[in-house]
Protein backbone atom coordinates (compact mmCIF):
# COMPACT_ATOMS: atom_id res chain seq x y z
CA UNK A 1 0.00 0.00 0.00
CA UNK A 2 1.28 3.25 -1.07
CA UNK A 3 1.64 6.38 1.26
CA UNK A 4 0.84 9.75 -0.16
CA UNK A 5 1.08 12.95 2.56
CA UNK A 6 -0.59 16.13 1.40
CA UNK A 7 0.70 19.24 3.08
CA UNK A 8 -2.42 21.63 3.04
CA UNK A 9 -6.12 21.57 2.51
CA UNK A 10 -6.90 24.40 -0.10
CA UNK A 11 -7.94 24.02 -2.95
CA UNK A 12 -5.60 21.98 -4.79
CA UNK A 13 -4.84 19.88 -1.32
CA UNK A 14 -7.97 18.89 -0.34
CA UNK A 15 -9.55 18.41 -4.03
CA UNK A 16 -6.75 15.78 -4.54
CA UNK A 17 -7.17 13.79 -1.24
CA UNK A 18 -10.98 13.49 -2.14
CA UNK A 19 -10.24 12.27 -5.65
CA UNK A 20 -7.93 9.95 -4.43
CA UNK A 21 -10.15 8.60 -1.84
CA UNK A 22 -12.75 7.83 -4.95
CA UNK A 23 -10.05 5.90 -7.34
CA UNK A 24 -7.74 3.91 -5.37
CA UNK A 25 -9.94 3.36 -1.91
CA UNK A 26 -7.85 0.09 -0.59
CA UNK A 27 -4.40 0.47 -2.73
CA UNK A 28 -3.73 3.73 -0.76
CA UNK A 29 -3.13 5.26 2.42
CA UNK A 30 -3.52 9.79 3.22
CA UNK A 31 -1.89 11.56 5.69
CA UNK A 32 -3.16 14.78 5.45
CA UNK A 33 -1.70 17.41 6.93
CA UNK A 34 -3.61 21.12 7.80
CA UNK A 35 -2.78 24.17 10.10
CA UNK A 36 -6.33 24.21 10.93
CA UNK A 37 -9.28 21.94 11.04
CA UNK A 38 -11.27 23.10 8.26
CA UNK A 39 -11.15 24.37 4.58
CA UNK A 40 -11.98 27.91 4.04
CA UNK A 41 -13.45 29.39 0.38
CA UNK A 42 -9.96 31.95 0.15
CA UNK A 43 -12.34 33.73 -2.92
CA UNK A 44 -14.64 34.75 -0.17
CA UNK A 45 -12.49 36.21 2.35
CA UNK A 46 -13.25 39.83 1.44
CA UNK A 47 -16.73 39.11 2.58
CA UNK A 48 -15.99 38.33 5.86
CA UNK A 49 -13.41 40.75 6.40
CA UNK A 50 -15.93 43.14 5.62
CA UNK A 51 -18.76 41.48 7.84
CA UNK A 52 -21.03 40.49 4.91
CA UNK A 53 -20.60 36.98 5.28
CA UNK A 54 -20.01 35.21 8.64
CA UNK A 55 -16.16 32.91 8.55
CA UNK A 56 -18.58 29.74 9.64
CA UNK A 57 -20.44 30.72 5.74
CA UNK A 58 -17.14 30.16 4.31
CA UNK A 59 -15.94 27.17 5.60
CA UNK A 60 -16.61 23.65 6.64
CA UNK A 61 -14.83 21.18 8.95
CA UNK A 62 -12.48 19.02 7.06
CA UNK A 63 -13.71 15.99 8.80
CA UNK A 64 -16.79 16.29 6.70
CA UNK A 65 -14.87 15.22 3.10
CA UNK A 66 -12.33 12.90 4.43
CA UNK A 67 -13.06 9.18 4.91
CA UNK A 68 -11.41 7.96 8.05
CA UNK A 69 -10.47 4.65 6.49
CA UNK A 70 -8.00 5.84 4.21
CA UNK A 71 -6.87 9.10 5.44
CA UNK A 72 -5.52 10.26 8.47
CA UNK A 73 -6.39 13.86 8.99
CA UNK A 74 -2.98 15.65 11.94
CA UNK A 75 -4.08 19.64 12.72
CA UNK A 76 -0.24 20.45 13.17
CA UNK A 77 2.21 23.04 11.03
CA UNK A 78 4.46 21.51 8.81
CA UNK A 79 8.28 22.38 9.74
CA UNK A 80 10.63 20.63 7.32
CA UNK A 81 10.02 18.88 4.22
CA UNK A 82 13.53 16.19 3.69
CA UNK A 83 13.32 15.81 0.08
CA UNK A 84 16.18 12.99 0.24
CA UNK A 85 15.21 11.19 2.88
CA UNK A 86 11.03 11.43 2.24
CA UNK A 87 10.14 12.95 5.42
CA UNK A 88 8.17 15.66 6.94
CA UNK A 89 8.22 17.16 10.27
CA UNK A 90 5.43 18.67 12.06
CA UNK A 91 5.87 21.20 14.95
CA UNK A 92 3.53 19.06 17.26
CA UNK A 93 4.58 15.62 16.63
CA UNK A 94 8.02 14.06 17.44
CA UNK A 95 7.57 10.88 14.84
CA UNK A 96 8.26 12.03 11.26
CA UNK A 97 5.86 11.21 8.43
CA UNK A 98 6.90 9.05 6.30
CA UNK A 99 6.19 9.17 2.03
CA UNK A 100 6.09 7.35 -1.73
CA UNK A 101 4.05 10.36 -2.21
CA UNK A 102 4.31 13.70 -1.26
CA UNK A 103 1.50 16.76 -2.37
CA UNK A 104 2.66 20.37 -1.37
CA UNK A 105 0.40 22.66 -1.49
CA UNK A 106 1.04 25.26 0.97
CA UNK A 107 -0.57 27.81 0.21
CA UNK A 108 0.11 31.76 0.29
CA UNK A 109 1.15 34.55 2.32
CA UNK A 110 0.92 38.61 2.15
CA UNK A 111 3.56 39.95 0.42
CA UNK A 112 5.02 43.21 1.68
CA UNK A 113 7.55 44.05 -1.40
CA UNK A 114 9.84 45.86 1.30
CA UNK A 115 7.59 48.30 2.16
CA UNK A 116 8.81 49.81 5.28
CA UNK A 117 6.04 49.73 8.25
CA UNK A 118 3.06 47.43 6.22
CA UNK A 119 3.43 44.19 8.77
CA UNK A 120 2.99 46.06 11.35
CA UNK A 121 1.03 48.52 10.59
CA UNK A 122 -1.35 47.14 8.07
CA UNK A 123 -3.96 44.57 8.03
CA UNK A 124 -2.85 41.06 5.41
CA UNK A 125 -6.38 39.15 4.39
CA UNK A 126 -4.99 35.72 3.75
CA UNK A 127 -7.37 33.38 6.06
CA UNK A 128 -10.21 33.24 8.23
CA UNK A 129 -8.03 34.47 11.32
CA UNK A 130 -6.81 37.80 9.34
CA UNK A 131 -10.11 38.17 7.64
CA UNK A 132 -12.29 38.36 11.26
CA UNK A 133 -9.71 40.80 12.75
CA UNK A 134 -10.00 43.13 9.83
CA UNK A 135 -13.93 43.02 10.87
CA UNK A 136 -13.11 43.30 14.96
CA UNK A 137 -11.11 46.15 13.92
CA UNK A 138 -13.43 47.84 11.86
CA UNK A 139 -16.50 47.25 14.02
CA UNK A 140 -14.34 48.69 17.25
CA UNK A 141 -13.48 51.85 15.09
CA UNK A 142 -17.14 52.78 14.58
CA UNK A 143 -17.61 52.05 18.44
CA UNK A 144 -15.07 54.93 19.35
CA UNK A 145 -16.12 57.10 17.00
CA UNK A 146 -19.00 57.74 18.83
CA UNK A 147 -16.99 58.66 21.72
CA UNK A 148 -13.87 60.25 19.85
CA UNK A 149 -15.65 62.09 16.65
CA UNK A 150 -12.09 61.17 14.95
CA UNK A 151 -13.04 61.16 11.28
CA UNK A 152 -9.71 58.66 11.08
CA UNK A 153 -12.08 56.44 12.84
CA UNK A 154 -14.95 55.91 9.67
CA UNK A 155 -11.53 55.72 7.09
CA UNK A 156 -11.01 52.44 5.60
CA UNK A 157 -7.87 52.38 3.41
CA UNK A 158 -7.17 49.59 1.05
CA UNK A 159 -3.87 49.08 -0.08
CA UNK A 160 -4.10 47.58 -3.37
CA UNK A 161 -6.28 48.13 -6.56
CA UNK A 162 -6.45 44.34 -7.98
CA UNK A 163 -8.85 41.85 -8.01
CA UNK A 164 -8.73 41.43 -3.89
CA UNK A 165 -8.44 45.10 -3.03
CA UNK A 166 -11.56 45.87 -5.62
CA UNK A 167 -13.51 43.01 -4.26
CA UNK A 168 -12.91 43.99 -1.20
CA UNK A 169 -14.32 47.31 -1.48
CA UNK A 170 -17.24 46.43 -2.64
CA UNK A 171 -18.02 44.05 0.22
CA UNK A 172 -17.23 46.91 2.49
CA UNK A 173 -19.60 49.48 0.48
CA UNK A 174 -22.43 46.95 1.15
CA UNK A 175 -21.75 46.74 4.74
CA UNK A 176 -21.46 50.44 5.06
CA UNK A 177 -24.83 50.92 6.58
CA UNK A 178 -23.98 48.59 9.39
CA UNK A 179 -21.31 50.79 10.04
CA UNK A 180 -22.98 54.02 10.14
CA UNK A 181 -25.54 52.48 12.21
CA UNK A 182 -22.85 51.76 15.20
CA UNK A 183 -20.75 54.70 14.49
CA UNK A 184 -24.12 56.94 14.68
CA UNK A 185 -23.38 58.07 11.14
CA UNK A 186 -25.02 58.28 7.83
CA UNK A 187 -23.23 55.92 5.19
CA UNK A 188 -21.72 58.58 3.24
CA UNK A 189 -19.68 59.36 5.93
CA UNK A 190 -17.97 55.87 5.61
CA UNK A 191 -15.07 56.51 3.57
CA UNK A 192 -13.54 53.62 1.64
CA UNK A 193 -9.95 54.59 -0.08
CA UNK A 194 -8.07 52.12 -2.99
CA UNK A 195 -4.33 53.39 -3.26
CA UNK A 196 -3.10 51.70 -6.19
CA UNK A 197 0.30 51.94 -7.62
CA UNK A 198 -0.56 50.78 -11.61
CA UNK A 199 -2.44 53.13 -13.38
CA UNK A 200 -4.20 50.18 -15.64
CA UNK A 201 -5.95 48.25 -13.37
CA UNK A 202 -7.52 44.90 -13.77
CA UNK A 203 -5.00 44.01 -16.70
CA UNK A 204 -6.60 40.16 -17.23
CA UNK A 205 -9.44 41.97 -18.48
CA UNK A 206 -9.59 44.24 -21.96
CA UNK A 207 -9.33 47.71 -21.04
CA UNK A 208 -12.97 48.89 -21.56
CA UNK A 209 -14.17 45.94 -19.33
CA UNK A 210 -11.33 47.47 -17.04
CA UNK A 211 -12.69 50.97 -17.00
CA UNK A 212 -16.22 49.55 -16.33
CA UNK A 213 -15.27 48.14 -13.47
CA UNK A 214 -13.23 50.74 -12.16
CA UNK A 215 -16.34 53.19 -13.04
CA UNK A 216 -18.72 50.89 -11.07
CA UNK A 217 -16.29 50.93 -8.11
CA UNK A 218 -16.07 54.92 -7.98
CA UNK A 219 -19.82 55.41 -8.95
CA UNK A 220 -20.60 53.63 -5.34
CA UNK A 221 -18.62 56.08 -3.54
CA UNK A 222 -14.99 54.57 -2.96
CA UNK A 223 -12.23 56.90 -3.91
CA UNK A 224 -9.24 55.60 -6.05
CA UNK A 225 -6.00 56.90 -6.06
CA UNK A 226 -4.41 55.13 -8.58
CA UNK A 227 -1.13 55.44 -10.29
CA UNK A 228 -0.11 55.94 -6.37
CA UNK A 229 3.29 54.26 -5.09
CA UNK A 230 2.99 53.59 -1.36
CA UNK A 231 6.25 54.33 0.52
CA UNK A 232 5.80 52.96 4.01
CA UNK A 233 2.94 52.76 6.97
CA UNK A 234 2.81 54.28 9.80
CA UNK A 235 0.37 53.69 12.43
CA UNK A 236 -3.38 55.10 11.08
CA UNK A 237 -1.23 56.42 8.13
CA UNK A 238 -0.21 56.08 4.40
CA UNK A 239 2.09 57.75 2.81
CA UNK A 240 2.63 57.38 -1.13
CA UNK A 241 3.89 59.18 -4.31
CA UNK A 242 1.57 59.99 -7.27
CA UNK A 243 3.86 60.10 -10.37
CA UNK A 244 6.80 62.61 -9.51
CA UNK A 245 5.14 64.70 -6.90
CA UNK A 246 5.97 65.01 -3.60
CA UNK A 247 5.29 62.69 -0.94
CA UNK A 248 1.64 62.54 0.17
CA UNK A 249 -0.05 61.03 3.37
CA UNK A 250 -3.57 59.98 4.60
CA UNK A 251 -5.03 58.94 7.72
CA UNK A 252 -7.48 56.59 8.20
CA UNK A 253 -8.34 54.11 11.37
CA UNK A 254 -8.00 50.62 9.44
CA UNK A 255 -5.48 50.11 6.97
CA UNK A 256 -5.57 46.64 4.76
CA UNK A 257 -2.93 45.46 3.01
CA UNK A 258 -4.18 43.38 -0.77
CA UNK A 259 -1.62 44.47 -2.53
CA UNK A 260 0.03 40.75 -3.94
CA UNK A 261 0.67 37.51 -2.08
CA UNK A 262 3.95 34.53 -2.31
CA UNK A 263 3.87 31.39 -2.06
CA UNK A 264 4.57 29.67 1.70
CA UNK A 265 8.24 30.70 2.54
CA UNK A 266 8.63 26.79 3.57
CA UNK A 267 9.19 26.33 -0.11
CA UNK A 268 12.71 28.12 0.25
CA UNK A 269 13.67 27.25 3.56
CA UNK A 270 12.98 23.35 2.45
CA UNK A 271 15.47 23.84 -0.18
CA UNK A 272 13.00 23.82 -3.08
CA UNK A 273 14.45 25.93 -6.69
CA UNK A 274 11.50 28.77 -5.68
CA UNK A 275 10.99 32.16 -6.18
CA UNK A 276 8.55 34.51 -3.76
CA UNK A 277 7.60 30.77 -2.99
CA UNK A 278 7.27 29.35 -5.85
CA UNK A 279 8.45 26.46 -7.72
CA UNK A 280 8.75 26.06 -11.39
CA UNK A 281 7.26 22.88 -11.81
CA UNK A 282 7.65 19.89 -14.39
CA UNK A 283 4.54 19.31 -17.19
CA UNK A 284 3.62 16.08 -14.34
CA UNK A 285 3.41 18.73 -11.56
CA UNK A 286 6.20 17.81 -9.99
CA UNK A 287 9.33 19.17 -8.21
CA UNK A 288 11.98 19.27 -10.83
CA UNK A 289 14.48 17.59 -8.61
CA UNK A 290 12.22 15.18 -7.04
CA UNK A 291 9.84 13.11 -9.25
CA UNK A 292 8.37 12.03 -6.11
CA UNK A 293 6.72 15.20 -5.14
CA UNK A 294 3.96 17.08 -6.73
CA UNK A 295 3.74 21.12 -6.23
CA UNK A 296 0.40 22.47 -6.68
CA UNK A 297 -1.98 25.44 -5.64
CA UNK A 298 -0.15 29.12 -4.58
CA UNK A 299 3.37 27.12 -4.22
CA UNK A 300 3.17 26.12 -8.02
CA UNK A 301 4.24 28.25 -10.57
CA UNK A 302 3.15 26.40 -14.16
CA UNK A 303 4.08 28.20 -17.60
CA UNK A 304 1.73 28.52 -20.30
CA UNK A 305 2.17 27.57 -24.20
CA UNK A 306 3.94 31.40 -24.81
CA UNK A 307 6.12 30.85 -22.11
CA UNK A 308 5.96 34.54 -20.81
CA UNK A 309 5.03 34.24 -17.44
CA UNK A 310 3.46 31.91 -14.85
CA UNK A 311 -0.27 31.83 -14.68
CA UNK A 312 -1.77 33.51 -12.10
CA UNK A 313 -2.75 31.43 -8.98
CA UNK A 314 -6.35 30.88 -8.64
CA UNK A 315 -8.80 28.64 -7.60
CA UNK A 316 -9.53 27.58 -11.06
CA UNK A 317 -6.14 26.53 -11.86
CA UNK A 318 -5.37 25.15 -8.33
CA UNK A 319 -8.85 23.20 -8.81
CA UNK A 320 -7.59 21.94 -12.30
CA UNK A 321 -4.19 21.15 -10.66
CA UNK A 322 -5.89 18.76 -8.59
CA UNK A 323 -7.49 16.83 -11.09
CA UNK A 324 -4.70 15.86 -12.94
CA UNK A 325 -2.09 15.14 -10.01
CA UNK A 326 -4.55 12.54 -8.48
CA UNK A 327 -4.93 11.20 -12.73
CA UNK A 328 -1.30 11.17 -12.40
CA UNK A 329 -0.88 9.56 -8.91
CA UNK A 330 -3.26 7.03 -9.86
CA UNK A 331 -1.34 6.26 -12.88
CA UNK A 332 2.07 6.03 -11.55
CA UNK A 333 0.40 3.36 -8.83
CA UNK A 334 -0.94 1.17 -10.75
CA UNK A 335 1.03 1.19 -13.89
CA UNK A 336 4.49 2.86 -12.91
CA UNK A 337 4.15 5.29 -15.17
CA UNK A 338 2.95 9.28 -15.53
CA UNK A 339 -0.25 10.37 -17.85
CA UNK A 340 0.94 10.22 -20.96
CA UNK A 341 -0.42 13.72 -21.62
CA UNK A 342 1.10 16.92 -19.98
CA UNK A 343 -0.93 19.10 -17.25
CA UNK A 344 -2.35 21.88 -19.78
CA UNK A 345 -4.48 24.38 -18.31
CA UNK A 346 -7.31 26.49 -19.75
CA UNK A 347 -9.34 29.17 -17.68
CA UNK A 348 -12.69 29.48 -18.05
CA UNK A 349 -12.82 32.84 -17.08
CA UNK A 350 -12.12 35.29 -14.57
CA UNK A 351 -15.38 37.37 -12.74
CA UNK A 352 -14.70 40.09 -9.95
CA UNK A 353 -17.97 40.89 -7.64
CA UNK A 354 -18.67 44.22 -6.31
CA UNK A 355 -20.66 43.71 -3.56
CA UNK A 356 -23.17 41.19 -3.67
CA UNK A 357 -25.45 42.48 -6.83
CA UNK A 358 -22.28 44.34 -8.95
CA UNK A 359 -19.97 42.56 -11.23
CA UNK A 360 -17.57 42.23 -13.92
CA UNK A 361 -15.40 40.09 -15.69
CA UNK A 362 -15.23 37.21 -18.74
CA UNK A 363 -16.22 34.23 -19.38
CA UNK A 364 -16.14 31.33 -21.39
CA UNK A 365 -15.36 33.84 -24.22
CA UNK A 366 -18.23 36.23 -23.34
CA UNK A 367 -17.91 40.04 -21.59
CA UNK A 368 -20.35 40.26 -18.33
CA UNK A 369 -21.17 43.16 -16.42
CA UNK A 370 -23.60 43.76 -13.54
CA UNK A 371 -26.39 41.60 -12.77
CA UNK A 372 -25.10 38.48 -15.10
CA UNK A 373 -21.74 39.09 -13.36
CA UNK A 374 -22.40 38.68 -10.46
CA UNK A 375 -24.77 35.83 -11.04
CA UNK A 376 -21.75 34.04 -12.52
CA UNK A 377 -19.56 34.67 -9.71
CA UNK A 378 -21.44 32.81 -7.13
CA UNK A 379 -21.88 29.87 -9.53
CA UNK A 380 -18.00 29.60 -9.86
CA UNK A 381 -17.69 29.83 -6.23
CA UNK A 382 -20.62 26.85 -5.82
CA UNK A 383 -18.71 24.74 -8.55
CA UNK A 384 -15.76 25.17 -6.26
CA UNK A 385 -17.51 24.16 -3.36
CA UNK A 386 -18.85 21.32 -5.21
CA UNK A 387 -15.57 20.07 -5.93
CA UNK A 388 -13.75 20.05 -2.62
CA UNK A 389 -16.98 19.52 -0.04
CA UNK A 390 -19.35 17.66 -2.41
CA UNK A 391 -23.28 18.20 -2.55
CA UNK A 392 -23.32 18.07 1.68
CA UNK A 393 -21.31 21.13 1.73
CA UNK A 394 -22.99 22.76 -1.21
CA UNK A 395 -26.07 22.75 -0.13
CA UNK A 396 -25.22 24.11 3.31
CA UNK A 397 -22.53 26.52 2.23
CA UNK A 398 -23.39 27.34 -1.09
CA UNK A 399 -24.59 30.60 -3.18
CA UNK A 400 -27.86 30.67 -3.91
CA UNK A 401 -29.21 34.29 -3.87
CA UNK A 402 -29.25 34.53 -7.23
CA UNK A 403 -31.80 36.41 -7.88
CA UNK A 404 -31.83 39.96 -6.27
Amino acid sequence: MKEVVVLGAGYAGLKTVVLLQKKLKNNIHITLVNRNSYHYEATDLHETAAGTQSASRISYPISDVINPQITTFIQDEVVKIDSEKKTVKLAGHEELLHYDYCVLGLGFVSETFGIPGVKENAFPMTNVKEALAIYDHIIAKMKDYRTTHNPKDLHIIICGGGFTGIELAGALVDARPSYAKIAGVSPDEIKITIIEASTRLMPMFSEDLADYGVDLVKNLGVQLLDGSRISKIEPEKVSYRHADEEEQSMTAGTIIWTTGVSGNPLMEECGFNAKRGRVLVTDHLTDPQHDDIYIIGDVAAVMPPDGKRPYPTTAQIALAMADYTAEDIVSRIKTGKHEEKPFTYKSLGTVASVGNTHGFGEAMGHELRGYLASVMKKIIADRSLMETGGIKELLSKGRFDLYH
